[in-house]
C-alpha cells in the first residue's frame, strides 16, 4: 500500500527554504505549531506523481458508468473557464458585464434546446435542481390557495435522489409501479387525486427506456391538477432531438456537469440549472439575470420577485461549471448536440447488440443512452454476483460500471458509453467482458476473488463505513497507523 507523505517524514529535511521574514506582533493568541511532514522536493514530487498513476479518471480510460457518467471534458472549455477563475462574485454588476454575457447566453441556450421560458442557474448540482423544483412546485401550489397538494409521484425506478428531494422540500414521496419497464398507467391513474402536487419523472428513465406513454401520463397529471417534473439526468440521450417541455413537463432540471462537458466525479464540482414552463417564472430562485436593453445594454441581477422560493445558491451558481457548459454549447451548436445525443444511442445499442448473446437483457427493447444487464443466473449457478464482475472488470483495466441500481433489477449492471467513446474502445469493453462470461462458467473463484491487479483487494466495505478513521496523528503528534 502506498505510505502516506508522512511516513517519509524525517527531523531537518526540506523541499525549500524561505527567506527570514520580519516578526510582527498582532497581539494574537499564541497558536500550537502545525505539525507538517519534513520532506525533500524529490519526495515530494515522487509522491504525488505515484498516487495520480493510482488514480482512475476519464484521462485514463474509459468510464462505463451508467445514469451519471464521466464523460470526456473537451479541454478547450476547461482553459475557456479559466479565464474568469479570478473573478470577484462581489464586484458590482457593471464590472463583471463579460461574464454576466455568458451567463445569460448559456440560459437562452438552454431554454432554447430544452423549450422552457426561463432557466435559474444557480443550483449546483441535480439533486439541488430536483429541490429546487420542487420547492417551485410547491409554492406554485401555495400560491394558488392549494395547499392540500402534500404528494409527489415517483416512478420506482427513479434515481435514488428523487424520494429524498421530496422528503426535504416537505412532500410526502408515493412510489408508482413499473410495467414493462415504463409507468404502470393503471398504478398511477388510482394514485392521481387532488392530494397530488406532481410527479417526477426521467424520461429516457434508469433502465435507458424512453417512456413511450409520456403524452398521455403528463395530460393525466395535468387533469388531475398536479405538474410534471423531467429529472434531466438523461438528457444526453435526447437534447437536439425530443425538448421535455413539448413532453408536457412544467419543471426540469439538468445535469451540467454530465450532459454539457464537467463531469463530476470524486464529488464536484456540479451545476443543476432548473427550467420552467411561463406561468412558473415568477417562483424562480432569486435573482435571476436580466438585460436592460436601454443605454447601450446591460446585464444585471434582478431581485424583484415578490413569489420567489428564495436564493439556493450563494451569488449564482458555479460560475466555473456555467461557462464551460457555455463554451460547450456554442461550439457543439444544435446540429453538434442532436448528434452527440444520436452517437450516445447508438454506442448504447452497439454494447447491448453484443452482450445479449451472453448476458441476460431484462429489457431487451431499443434502448437509449444506457442499459442495463443482470447476472443473476450467474448469481445461481455459480455464485457469482454483479459486484464479482464489476470488480473483475477492474482487472481487465476498466472503472466498474454502476452496479445494484436501478433496484427493480436484481444483481444488474448499468452500462453508459456515451457519445465520446469510439468503437474499438467498445469492442475492446465488450471483449473484457465476455471473457469474464468464460470465466464465471470455466473458474468462478478467480471472478468472486478479484480484484488481483490492485493495491487493495476487497476492502470490508461494510466495516469502512461503519467505522471510519480518518486521523493522521493521535494527541501527541506522532503518527498513528489504523490499527483496529
Amino acid at each position: 500500500m502506498e505510505r502516506l507523505i508522512f511516513e517519509y517524514s524525517r527531523a531537518g529535511r526540506r523541499a525549500h527554504t524561505l527567506p527570514d521574514a520580519p516578526s510582527v506582533d498582532f497581539g494574537w493568541p499564541e497558536r500550537q505549531a502545525l505539525r507538517l511532514p519534513e520532506v525533500s522536493e524529490i519526495d515530494v514530487v515522487r509522491h504525488y506523481t505515484r498516487l495520480s498513476r493510482q488514480n482512475y479518471g476519464v484521462d485514463n480510460g474509459f468510464y462505463p458508468l451508467g445514469s451519471c457518467t464521466m464523460k470526456y471534458n473537451p479541454k478547450v472549455n476547461e482553459k475557456f473557464a479559466e479565464k474568469f477563475a479570478g473573478r470577484n462574485p462581489q464586484e458590482a454588476d457593471s464590472a463583471n458585464q463579460d461574464l454576466l454575457s455568458k451567463l445569460y447566453a448559456t440560459e437562452r441556450m438552454l431554454c432554447q434546446v430544452f423549450g422552457y421560458a426561463r432557466f435559474t442557474l444557480q443550483p449546483a448540482a441535480g439533486a439541488h435542481g430536483e429541490f429546487t423544483g420542487l420547492l417551485i412546485i410547491r409554492a406554485y401550489h401555495r400560491d394558488r390557495g392549494d395547499a392540500r397538494r402534500t404528494k409527489i409521484l415517483v416512478p420506482d425506478a427513479a434515481h435514488g435522489t428523487n424520494p429524498a428531494s421530496c422528503t426535504l422540500a416537505g412532500f410526502q414521496q408515493v412510489s408508482i409501479k413499473s410495467l414493462q419497464g415504463g409507468v404502470d398507467i393503471a398504478d398511477l391513474k388510482k394514485h392521481l387525486d387532488d392530494t397530488v402536487a406532481g410527479l417526477m419523472l426521467t424520461n429516457p428513465n434508469t433502465l435507458g427506456l424512453f417512456e413511450k406513454n409520456i403524452l398521455q401520463i403528463a395530460d393525466l397529471v395535468h387533469t388531475a391538477g398536479g405538474l410534471l417534473y423531467y429529472d434531466g439526468a438523461n438528457a444526453n440521450a435526447t437534447m437536439g432531438i425530443a425538448k421535455p417541455a413539448a413532453m408536457g413537463f412544467d419543471v426540469c432540471h439538468i445535469n451540467l456537469h454530465k450532459t454539457f462537458s464537467t463531469p463530476h466525479g470524486g464529488g464536484g464540482p456540479g451545476a443543476g440549472p432548473v427550467g420552467v414552463s411561463a406561468a412558473l417564472v415568477p417562483y424562480l430562485p432569486c435573482p435571476v439575470l436580466d438585460f436592460a436593453p436601454e443605454d447601450g445594454g446591460h446585464y444585471y441581477f434582478n431581485y424583484a420577485l415578490p413569489k420567489s422560493i428564495g436564493q439556493v445558491h450563494s451569488f449564482y451558481g458555479n460560475v466555473g461549471v456555467l461557462l464551460k457548459a457555455y463554451a460547450y454549447l456554442r461550439i457543439q451548436g444544435s446540429a453538434g448536440l442532436k448528434k452527440a445525443s444520436a452517437l450516445a444511442v447508438l454506442n448504447a445499442n452497439y454494447l447491448k447488440a453484443r452482450l445479449q448473446k451472453v448476458y441476460d437483457i431484462p429489457y431487451p427493447r431499443y434502448c437509449q443512452h444506457e442499459f442495463v444487464i443482470s447476472v443473476q443466473n450467474f448469481k445461481k449457478q455459480y455464485g457469482v454476483t454483479a459486484a464479482d464482475i464489476a470488480k473483475r472488470l477492474m482487472d481487465y483495466g476498466y472503472h466498474p460500471p454502476t452496479v445494484y441500481f436501478p433496484l427493480i433489477v436484481p444483481e444488474c449492471l448499468m452500462l453508459e458509453p456515451t457519445e465520446t467513446e469510439a468503437k474499438e474502445e467498445l469492442d475492446a469493453f465488450c471483449d473484457a467482458l465476455l471473457q469474464i462470461a468464460e470465466e464465471v462458467r470455466t473458474n468462478p473463484a478467480l471472478v468472486k476473488s478479484a480484484p488481483h491487479s490492485t493495491i487493495i483487494g476487497r476492502p470490508d466495505e461494510v466495516r469502512a463505513v461503519k467505522e471510519p478513521d480518518l486521523n493522521y496523528f493521535n494527541s501527541l503528534g506522532v503518527f498513528s497507523a489504523y490499527t483496529r
